[in-house]
């Protein structure tokens, strides 16, 4: 018996140990799912380690690897393994990854910078039947579908996304919803229709309100601001205001009772100097008013053919003329003022102040380290300049804690909380004008520029603010020298509305540029813009007697019935356009700074008188009398986001980087005549 005891003993004793083994085996072949942990947003890897999961899945746990594969493919830039992944998605799946695929596709579509697709694709989508981490990535792609164009629908994704955010997330889309709402014109905020129960949106639209009402009033601005968080405390902006917002509260007005102006006063440059050390100074002993909206004058001259300008030592006056443009004696301007729609002012203006201690550096003379030495020694409350772009760049070095308005940019701006740039260059009219013929309703636009480094500099400048703008390929076409110009009318050629896509250069935050262009040099007559669409305006770079060639030429291939509106830069408007010459430019647009656009006649006359009807030179001399206006408001411009000066050459306002741009006054000739651009 005793073998037979100690057989059931040993079976009893080893049956534990049987059991647990077959336990462990099956743990062994049923590994739990642990994509659902990703699919949730729970935990997060890279797109090797989903692809390596996928591989080692089956059934409905691969799919899920393969779908969280291709979202990181697609957050990681690689979009074409992504499009390849998701195309090998079988057509089975259960409903959470079919909202899932959806969703993949449209931000597929996004990051292809197929925006109309990604807004169809999402259009499908029901918000409350996604899980919550759907949803913070469905409303992102509304969001990113706008393309940053304020609109009602864009205010409500910000506002549905902001509860699914983090700490750090929630500033970013409170910053968002801030840029949508100060980027609308006040006419856009006033067609804006919302429902009964948007009470977080009726609170930003209060805000918006508070700003319109006191942007150029920092003290009623910040009061505005305080009354605003009591009665909407519960709105997400007041809990956590906008980034611009809390400068604004902390705004300090600086001093300009001690002023520096650092100018070139010898040299090629001194010229240049010379004149805007004349406007500051006029503006400093009789003060400046807002400027008028563009009243149009039309001087009575004959156009005569002038040299190629040139860039003379980094300085990008508007016109670009050269040293010998810029002291040659010119025939005489006489401004004959045509009525415009009367405008509000909406800017501010700069007193007198005759008392303020003003003292003159010149940059010619010494290294800027120096200068820079001695201002602070002197006690400088303010640095106006330098003008050449190689001493701005040697400023940036120099770490200098004095507030400073220069008057030229580095090649890549650096935000400093001391600094702000204020330069005159084609860059900034090519920029305005994209905005202008957009705001005009055009899709298709083709840039005409002379065959040299400025026509690159304007052609990248124009292509990136028009797709910065939601507008598609910008075609460009270069022109030569006058004689051959010339020599194209006399053979009959013609110019062809066609061109070769520009390719902008990538950009830095600050909207510099950080590498060439990729230009294509030979147009031929079937290029069209990326929308199909023929070319329906065109912006001219051009001196008065290249335009005088081109218009003319542009009409010989095309007829006058092309559909095509001209543009021009103010580089074609040099005050001395007589009258065949008006006829001749019928219907074409130009810019111009409000000063030489009639907007104010008495510094108009002021100006010319001082620099012999020189209008390269007036424009700089206008730079020198809103070189005073931004020094008496240097912190609203640093500190107080939309804040505006209806300046001389332009109306002035500051991007984040205190880079300020200036909205220009637009013209028309018109039977003979110029008048304000409808």
């Amino acid at each position: 018996m005793v073998p037979s005891t100690f057989s059931r003993l040993k079976a009893a004793r080893c049956l534990p140990v049987v059991l647990a083994a077959l336990i462990f085996a099956g743990c062994g072949t049923h590994t739990p799912d642990q994509s659902t942990a990703y699919m949730q947003g729970t935990a997060q890897a890279d797109s090797a380690f989903y692809l390596q999961q996928m591989q080692q899945s089956s059934d409905d746990t691969r799919i899920n690897w393969q779908l969280l594969a291709i979202r990181a493919l697609v957050k990681e830039g690689k979009t074409g393994q992504a499009v390849e992944l998701f195309n090998q998605l079988p057509q089975e799946l259960n409903d959470s990854q079919r909202r899932e695929k959806t969703l993949l596709a449209a931000e597929i579509k996004l990051a292809q910078k197929d925006f109309a697709g990604a807004q169809n694709l999402l259009a499908k989508i029901t918000p409350a039947d996604l899980e919550q981490n759907q949803q913070a990535r469905y409303w992102q792609a509304k969001i990113d579908a706008s393309q940053g164009r304020p609109s009602i629908d864009l205010l409500r994704a910000l506002i549905a996304q902001e509860p699914l955010l983090g700490a750090k997330e929630k500033q970013q889309n409170i910053d968002a919803t801030w840029q949508a709402l100060s980027s609308m014109t006040q006419e856009q905020a006033n067609t804006l229709v919302i429902n009964a129960d948007e009470n977080i949106l009726q609170g930003w639209l209060d805000l918006q309100r508070i700003w319109f009402d006191n942007r150029n009033d920092p003290d009623m601005m910040k009061a505005g601001i305080a009354d605003w968080q009591k009665r909407y405390p519960n709105n997400p902006g007041a809990k956590m205001l906008p980034t611009q917002l809390v400068n604004v509260k902390a705004f300090k007005p600086a001093s300009t009772n001690k002023i520096a102006l650092l100018l070139p006063l010898n040299g090629q440059a001194a010229v240049f100097g010379r004149t805007i050390q004349q406007g500051f100074e006029a503006a400093k002993n009789i003060g400046t008013q807002p400027v008028a909206a563009q009243v149009a004058a039309a001087p009575a001259a004959d156009v005569a053919e002038q040299p190629q300008p040139q860039t003379v030592d980094g300085v990008a006056s508007p016109a670009q003329a050269s040293v010998s443009d810029l002291t040659g004696e010119q025939p005489a301007a006489q401004p004959v003022p045509v009525s415009a729609p009367a405008t509000s002012t909406a800017a501010v203006s700069a007193p007198a102040n005759p008392s303020a201690e003003l003292k003159i550096y010149d940059t010619s003379s010494q290294p800027l380290s120096q200068i820079l030495s001695q201002v602070q020694q002197d006690g400088a409350s303010i640095v106006v300049g330098p003008l050449l772009k190689n001493n701005v760049e040697e400023l940036l070095k120099s770490n200098t804690p004095l507030n400073v308005l220069a008057l030229n940019q580095p090649e890549n701006i650096e935000n400093r909380v001391n600094i702000c740039y204020f330069a005159l260059s084609p860059e900034d009219e090519a920029r305005d004008a994209a905005r202008h013929i957009r705001d005009q309703g055009k899709q298709a636009p083709l840039v005409l520029i002379p065959r040299n480094s400025l026509g690159d500099r304007v052609a990248n400048a124009f292509a990136q603010e028009w797709q910065k703008l939601g507008g598609g390929t910008v075609l460009q076409q270069k022109f030569g020298s006058t004689s051959e110009l010339r020599a194209g009318v006399n053979g009959g050629s013609g110019i062809a509305l066609t061109g070769s896509p520009i390719t902008p250069r990538a950009t830095t935050d600050s909207g510099m540029t950080t590498n060439n262009p990729t230009l294509q040099t030979t147009p031929t007559d079937d290029q069209f813009t990326n929308n199909g669409g023929r070319v329906d305006a065109v912006y001219i770079v051009a001196t008065p007697g290249e335009i005088a060639f081109i218009k003319p030429m542009i009409a010989m291939r095309n007829g006058s019935q092309s559909g095509a509106t001209l543009y021009a830069s103010s580089r074609s408007a040099q005050g001395i356009a007589g009258p065949d010459f008006r006829l001749e430019m019928e219907g074409l647009q130009y810019s111009e700074i409000p000063m030489l656009a009639g907007g104010n006649l008495p510094l108009m006359q002021q100006a010319l008188s001082a620099v012999n009807n020189d209008y390269s030179l007036a424009r700089m001399y206008a730079m020198g009398v809103d070189a005073w206006s931004l020094a008496n408001h240097f912190s609203q411009m640093r500190q107080v986001q939309g804040f505006e000066i209806n300046g001389n050459t332009g109306s002035l306002t500051a991007n984040p980087d205190c880079v300020i741009n200036r909205k220009l006054s637009w013209l028309q000739y018109q039977q003979g005549q110029v008048v304000p651009a409808s």
